[in-house]
């Protein structure tokens, strides 16, 4: 039976999905100034990362904090001690994808840290006494609101439909010629 036999109707209604997303990867630079001129660097790394994520204009701020450790040698490399500073940051996150008719008071935003903040780098200044720090993190974001969908209506009902068959205008093979590996769940 197709679909053009019976009256389709259709109704509209109000439901919570995925109305925004994005990603975002990055990498800074900190400066630590460590309490003793270092020699040389024996280890830099980062602990105690903690963030949330709030809306803001067009994209979702990831706001948050982490330790950066550096063990380091001094006194021309016969002690060693371990400077540690606590970093504060905003990563502005914009959204690739936004449903523009969803509801703003209902937004609810996530965010994950796809990589952890991470230290790639740590070099002793030219001046000796500070140690710059390059850090690699990554985030996604989602935001979750209501929206309207319109949706096709039976109208006798579900039980009404059983052993029927629709035809939605799509022939055998319309989807053969698709690559599965290019679909990306995260779109």
């Amino acid at each position: 039976m197709a679909i053009a036999d019976k009256q389709l109707k259709c109704r509209e209604i109000i439901t919570k999905a995925v109305c925004g997303k994005g990603r975002k990867f990055s990498t800074v630079t900190h400066t630590v100034t460590p309490p003793h001129n270092p020699t040389s660097i024996l280890g830099a790394w980062i602990i105690n990362h903690q963030y949330e994520a709030v809306r803001s204009g067009d994209g979702i701020e990831v706001i948050g904090t982490y330790d950066i450790n550096i063990w380091y040698s001094y006194n021309q490399n016969s002690e060693t001690d371990v400077a540690k500073e606590t970093v504060s940051y905003v990563e502005n996150v914009p959204l690739s994808y936004l449903d523009p008719k969803h509801r703003a008071s209902t937004e609810e935003v996530y965010s994950e840290a796809t990589q952890e903040p991470n230290c790639v780098e740590a070099n002793i200044t030219s001046s000796g006494s500070s140690v710059v720090v390059r850090v690699e993190r990554e985030f996604a974001v989602e935001m979750i609101a209501e929206t309207k969908v319109c949706v096709a209506v039976c109208p006798g009902g579900c039980d009404d439909e059983d052993g029927k068959d629709y035809e939605f205008g799509l022939e055998d093979g319309d989807y053969e010629d698709l690559d599965p590996d290019l679909l990306d769940e995260d779109l």
